[in-house]
């Protein structure tokens, strides 16, 4: 282009010396400068086609990358869900055997408590039987009780 824009500064300075000049020298210059333009423009929309390539590429592999992440992400909570899972299970578990051994416990309380009241009601009518036996030999014998 640094040529081209020589030849055109020459051929200039030649036009104006020169009353003989011939204009279809600057034409043709004009048409090499147009091709050139055309092949600097065709290089760089070139250029920018590799670029946009490129950051295509680019973006893939960070696409890429990016799902792997995710992925990874992904199969570590779901490992933190089936371990917190089993865990809440286990737990669960050991509450059930808790509360049935408390429920068992409780049973066993209700049983012992139900044979502590017979014991003490049959005490009671053995006392009470015993007081009217006693109170029945005192009258039939006409003895009375010095309470």
């Amino acid at each position: 282009m640094e040529a081209l824009l020589s030849e055109f500064t020459f051929l200039s300075d030649q036009a104006l010396q020169d009353k003989n000049f011939d204009p279809s020298n600057i034409e043709d210059l004009m048409k090499l400068f147009e091709i050139e333009s055309y092949k600097a423009w065709a290089a760089m929309e070139l250029e920018q086609e590799e670029e946009v390539k490129e950051a295509e590429t680019s973006m893939q592999q960070a696409e890429g990358y990016l799902d792997s992440v995710m992925e990874a992400a992904m199969d570590e909570f779901r490992r933190l869900e089936e371990e917190m899972e089993l865990m809440a299970k286990a737990e669960l578990k050991d509450l059930e055997d808790t509360a049935d051994k408390a429920r068992k416990v409780g049973n066993l309380m209700e049983k012992a408590a139900a044979i502590a009241s017979k014991k003490y009601v049959e005490a009671a009518l053995n006392s009470a039987t015993a007081s009217m036996k006693s109170a029945w030999k005192g009258l039939s014998s006409k003895k009375v009780h010095p309470s």
